[in-house]
């Protein structure tokens, strides 16, 4: 949006309309504490363009990007190669439309997009049904704990200690406002997750049980028994996948038996780009499907016969009164789930079970190499491309080190659970098709001259 500056006269002007007689008079409900003194302290008045585009250019400098290093990060947000044709494709005019069409049904383009995503969410997921996308995965968590609620009448959920801590903290939060009980714990460097405990501890009050599969260590499981285990008790089964990508080689959650598939897309057609925008996956059993969140476009035919789509079900806040609403999320993310699509799309199936194929193999190849590194553990049996690494010292400032000489070694687990001495070691290291042969190598050899 361009930056159109008021004259003096065009201030006085709306001033006089809402009968105030200086701007300052539109803030006297704001606390003098709370009001500026004066200018941002170290923040120059102001400067030319080219001054602020070199200022910017420096700072971006500083930034040790994703294309420029041996990377190995993931937990959550995934490398992976975008297709050029993902991004020319979603800045066509056909396609690059309003961020929340209001009168949808005039923007057939935009419905027959979302219908699509929602066709290819639900296979992949292996539900009945998916939603036009959510804001991101930890959001979409979220809601289908209080989706659970609304379905169950409970207000008891057990999150696995295997749940993204980022995922956890958004349900924390929110849960401050809902009254829901959660029952978290931080999980431990095992090569099994903690369905048993889980099992164990599901009772009449349980929602539901949120299992992130693979979880954040990388660790892969039958979901099975804890779905039976679940519906024994009248409770529902959450799966959270963060890596899509996962299930071109893996068993997608809803054949397991999940009630809800929640999860984060980013992985197809999103980059990276710094933590977002992201696109959330939401998808659920079709006898639930009135008590899902935000939008669902559906395919009818119009009075000539011809074929067309609609918002079949919209309960959200701007289409209905808020005390029937499902969610407070107003929208979803069109634009990253468009690029989600395309991606999808131009690989088809035969090519994400392809694209699947090779980042295992290359995590297999990784996870052998480093762990013939004296004193590096591998903590997994089973994994897809991220796995855990115990190293013989604490985890963090080897990472640092390993930045500093230009290498994205992947994530400490001592910086997502600070505080937690038993996973200081922990290093959880992702590989996908963007990762060579030389990277792992550059690592290898790296690490091991660190930890000797």
């Amino acid at each position: 949006m361009r930056y159109l500056p008021l004259t003096q006269p065009d201030r006085e002007a709306m001033l006089a309309v809402i009968g105030a007689s200086t701007i300052d008079d539109l803030f006297v409900d704001v606390p003098e504490a709370a009001r500026l003194d004066g200018p941002v302290r170290d923040l120059p008045m102001h400067a030319s363009e080219m001054a602020v585009e070199r200022h910017m250019s420096a700072l971006a400098k500083k930034n040790l990007t994703a294309g420029e290093a041996p990377f190995f990060l993931g937990c959550g947000a995934y490398k992976h190669h975008v297709p050029a044709s993902v991004d020319h494709l979603i800045q066509r005019g056909e396609f690059l439309t309003a961020y929340t069409p209001y009168q949808p049904e005039i923007a057939q383009g935009t419905l027959q997009m979302l219908f699509e995503f929602q066709t290819q969410v639900a296979r992949l997921l292996g539900t009945d049904v998916a939603n036009a996308s959510m804001y991101d995965g930890s959001t979409a968590c979220w809601e289908a704990i209080v989706m659970a609620r609304r379905i169950t009448k409970r207000g008891r959920a057990i999150l696995s200690s295997g749940l993204h801590p980022h995922y956890v903290s958004v349900a924390n939060t929110m849960a401050k406002f809902t009254g829901d009980a959660l029952d978290t714990t931080a999980p431990e460097l095992v090569a099994d997750m903690d369905l048993d405990q889980l099992i164990a501890k599901i009772d009449d009050d349980t929602s539901c049980v949120v299992v992130q599969y693979p979880d954040i260590l990388g660790r892969i499981a039958d979901l099975r028994p804890l779905a039976d285990a679940c519906h024994a008790k009248k409770a529902l089964l959450i799966a959270v996948v963060t890596e899509p990508v996962a299930l071109g080689a893996i068993t997608s959650p809803g054949e397991m038996d999940a009630d809800i598939v929640v999860g984060e897309g980013q992985s197809l057609g999103v980059g990276l780009q710094f933590g977002g925008p992201y696109v959330g996956l939401f998808g659920c059993k079709d006898k639930y499907v009135r008590q899902m969140p935000g939008r669902l476009c559906g395919e009818t035919v119009d009075a000539d016969g011809r074929r067309g789509f609609v918002l079949t079900l919209s309960t959200r806040e701007q289409h209905i009164r808020r005390e029937k609403a499902t969610s407070n999320i107003c929208t979803n993310s069109g634009l990253c789930a468009l690029a989600f699509s395309i991606h999808m799309t131009l690989l088809g199936e035969a090519g994400l079970r392809q694209l699947a194929e090779v980042n295992h193999a290359g995590a297999v190849a990784a996870a052998e190499r480093l762990s013939q590194i004296p004193g590096v553990e591998l903590v997994n049996d089973t994994f897809f491309n991220e796995f855990t690494l115990k190293l013989p010292t604490e985890a963090r400032p080897v990472v640092r080190t390993l930045a500093d000489r230009g290498i994205l070694a992947g994530v400490s687990l001592g910086r997502l659970y600070p505080g937690k001495d038993a996973l200081a070691n922990g290093l959880v290291v992702a590989v996908t098709e963007t990762t060579t042969a030389e990277d792992v190598e550059t690592l290898a050899t790296a690490l091991q001259e660190i930890l000797a």
